[in-house]
């Protein structure tokens, strides 16, 4: 669907008073399609689910969403993922988030958001109470971008669901977002794979992963924690007893450093990842 698909369709929306999931991902529809879709999106009041993902709006599709979402008071899941919105549509988004009450995931990733785009999202994450997904891979946020975003976190108690990977956090990031995880007790999926951890990432997230009693699920791979990285984990491992998946493939970690995580899993059922 391009945007003249997009208008057609647009033409008939608005006549769908009960439409509740409406899925366009991985169509050509760019900021003018947005547009045309937007006029009458906030006809749908029973619009629950929208995906947008893998199309091109950009930054100014994105304001032209926004202009609207406000309107859709039921809409508990939104995806924009892989549009190419920026700061700026980061920005628009952030304008109405506050209004949407119902919102539980939202899914960000591969937008070339930054560490201003971040900070302007993280001024409104704390009044969507319901929020419990919160996807971010792929971005740009920076350790900068982390501390706006852990100034949020606290807020959030309904999250359950964090997908930092690859957002070039580094270690400096994890020093930032640590004391906020440890606010976060629902929290059972955390990735923060990819971010150049290495083992001094290492030290301030092991220090709150005891306070997260809900953590199911953490990804570290691609981080090249090391052995050192490994030993500091394996410390605290044995109070994180809801954990049931450790992905920590591309690690740099020796058998040495393996063994020492096995002793601090403690439990068979446990599942590790190496490579």
């Amino acid at each position: 669907i391009d945007d003249d698909g997009a208008g057609l369709l647009a033409r008939v929306l608005g006549a769908c008073k009960a439409l509740a999931h409406l899925d366009l991902s991985c169509n050509d529809i760019d900021a003018e399609g947005a547009g045309r879709l937007a006029r009458v999106l906030g006809e749908c009041k029973n619009l629950v689910h929208l995906d947008m993902s893998e199309n091109l709006i950009g930054s100014e599709g994105a304001e032209r969403l926004a202009d609207v979402l406000d309107e859709c008071t039921w809409l508990a899941h939104l995806d924009l993922s892989e549009n190419l919105i920026g700061d700026k549509g980061a920005e628009m988004l952030a304008g109405v988030l506050g209004e949407c009450k119902a919102l539980v995931h939202l899914d960000l990733c591969e937008n070339l958001i930054g560490a201003w785009g971040m900070g302007k999202l993280a001024e409104v994450l704390g009044e969507c109470k319901a929020l419990a997904h919160l996807a971010l891979r792929g971005n740009e946020i920076g350790a900068e971008g982390a501390g706006r975003l852990a100034g949020a976190l606290g807020m959030c108690n309904a999250m359950t669901y964090l997908d930092l990977s690859d957002t070039r956090i580094g270690a400096k990031g994890v020093w930032r977002l640590a004391g906020a995880l440890g606010e976060c007790k629902a929290l059972a999926h955390l990735d923060l794979g990819g971010n150049n951890l290495r083992s001094e990432g290492v030290g301030p997230l092991a220090g709150v992963l005891g306070s997260c009693k809900a953590l199911a699920h953490l990804d570290l791979s691609r981080n090249k924690i090391g052995d050192e990285g490994a030993g500091r984990l394996a410390g605290v491992l044995g109070d994180c007893k809801a954990l049931s998946y450790l992905v920590l493939n591309r690690n740099k970690i020796s058998d040495e450093g393996i063994e020492r995580l096995r002793g601090g899993l403690g439990l068979a059922s446990r599942l590790v990842i190496f490579s």
